[in-house]
């Protein structure tokens, strides 16, 4: 585990193999970036298809990739921050098989980049509220998303 933008984190997760099923690892209380918990959600992204930018105020988000192969963009806008101006991304999938931590303040855009659809996990601090999030067109930012 390790910081690689101030404020996000990646852990690598356990995949229990069992003959039946696999077991997949999550998120446990006891994990030192579990932030509380408010509400756990399901989000699907068609292949090609992005989603974003959205920006937490409050919440920290833990996204797991269980299904497909989701590509994540983060870009830091706070001024104050040490990584200002960066981006930073990844690819999740069950292949690789982290959670991705997002503190409060980061702007977020993920991208399907499997074959089939994927699906994301986030195991939110708190519950949604639509006052404490903000939304930026795909344009905002400059991040080629044909790279793909």
């Amino acid at each position: 585990m390790g910081q690689l933008m101030k404020g996000v984190e990646l852990t690598p997760l356990k995949v229990i193999p069992v003959k039946q099923g696999d077991v997949m690892h999550a998120l446990k209380c006891t994990d030192t970036t579990f932030d509380g918990f408010g509400e756990a959600y399901f989000s699907n992204v068609e292949s090609g298809f992005v989603k974003g930018w959205k920006r937490h105020n409050q919440m920290v988000m833990n996204l797991i990739v269980p299904v497909g192969a989701i590509k994540f963009v983060i870009y830091d806008g706070r001024k104050e921050s040490s990584s200002f101006g960066e981006i930073f991304e990844v690819t999740l999938s069950r292949d690789n098989y982290q959670r991705l931590t997002i503190a409060p303040g980061l702007w977020l855009a993920f991208q399907g980049v499997s074959s089939g659809p994927s699906m994301l996990l986030n195991i939110a601090s708190i519950q949604h509220d639509p006052e404490e999030s903000d939304t930026a067109d795909l344009t905002d930012f400059k991040y080629n998303w044909e790279g793909v």
